[in-house]
């Protein structure tokens, strides 16, 4: 079995020790190099052509964001960024960062050991799935022009996603013009990140975002996003939809899950929703999306193509919940046009 070469970039002498003893232990991943900032991480990568590399973002000389722009275009590489609570790591995404884990912020050394171990360890084997494209061009802004169907506005769009879906989201979102019903998704990611993630949503797109509270409604021209840490569900409440936010069980390996939103959705909205499920590893939301499909609801799958990771969409496709394939830059443009039929 071919191991993964792991190269780990991070300045804390304690924590790089803590990052390469623990990693070693999984008997996919080979640690073939540190360095304590990018200058020594680029002679690294030159010699030893790592399969994916930890980052650190915060370290002297060099930060780790400038890193990862100045390294991506030239050489692109898997990058799992760890961090602190900072919304520094979505501009990392938007550099070509794969994913990101919250650095753990107690003294515990077990449960320390237990984060690495595991999830740490479970996003290095994903990122080494993952082909690093170029960074993209810049895509030309999107306008839909026709009006939408009457009655569009009760309905609700549910999206789903993981890897890779923050920029995903994105490209979705940013499309998407005052008049979209609204709008509720399951990003999978820690805690806190999620608030910081939808208040740059807000500042970046023409609809309004927010992390969702629970009672919140869903209303036309708003998108509300799951918080870290809870489920989402889709209720109505006196002819009104609502969600509901609550701590829970992980469902599908993830709390908050895209199977519970979706079949929340699936329950309460039938025929009147659009569920899109994005890039991810895994099946959550594979069987969320094909309830709401038996439901009545359309449904939008991420191609194989534009996916950073083809897991969650393509097992959606493979049970028969997806009725549209879509590369990413399609998806706002299909919405739109099942709203207007």
């Amino acid at each position: 079995m071919k191991k993964i070469k792991v190269l780990v970039v991070e300045d804390s002498l304690l924590f790089q020790r803590l990052l390469v003893d623990n990693l070693s232990k999984d008997p996919m991943i080979e640690i073939i190099g540190v360095a304590k900032d990018p200058y020594e991480a680029r002679d690294h990568i030159v010699k030893q052509k790592p399969d994916v590399m930890t980052l650190d973002l915060e370290m002297p000389r060099m930060g780790g964001l400038e890193f990862l722009r100045k390294l991506m275009p030239q050489v692109p590489i898997p990058t799992v960024v760890i961090t602190s609570l900072s919304d520094k790591v979505f501009d990392a995404i938007r550099a070509g960062a794969v994913d990101f884990v919250a650095k753990p912020s107690g003294k515990d050394r077990s449960q320390i050991e237990s984060f690495i171990q595991q999830e740490l360890a479970a996003k290095v084997k994903i990122a080494s799935t993952v082909k690093v494209d170029r960074l993209k061009k810049t895509k030309p802004e999107y306008h839909h022009l026709n009006s939408l169907a009457p009655g569009a506005s009760k309905k609700v769009i549910a999206i789903g996603a993981s890897t890779g879906g923050t920029e995903a989201i994105y490209e979705v979102i940013s499309k998407f013009e005052q008049d979209i019903p609204g709008v509720v998704v399951v990003q999978h990611m820690p805690p806190g990140f999620t608030n910081m993630y939808a208040n740059r949503l807000n500042n970046q797109c023409k609809v309004v975002v927010k992390e969702a509270e629970d009672g919140d409604k869903v209303v036309p021209g708003q998108v509300l996003i799951a918080a870290g840490d809870k489920h989402m569900r889709l209720k109505k409440v006196g002819g009104s939809y609502v969600v509901e936010c609550k701590a829970g069980e992980k469902v599908s390996g993830h709390c908050p899950s895209v199977d519970v939103l979706f079949q929340s959705v699936a329950e309460t909205a039938g025929k009147d929703a659009i569920g899109v499920i994005l890039t991810g590893m895994g099946r959550d939301g594979a069987a969320g999306l094909l309830q709401m499909k038996n439901a009545g609801a359309l449904t939008v799958g991420q191609d194989q193509a534009s996916s950073v990771v083809y897991g969650m969409p393509k097992e959606a496709f493979k049970c028969g919940a997806v009725m549209y394939q879509e590369h990413l830059d399609n998806i706002a443009d299909r919405v739109y046009r099942l709203l207007e039929k």
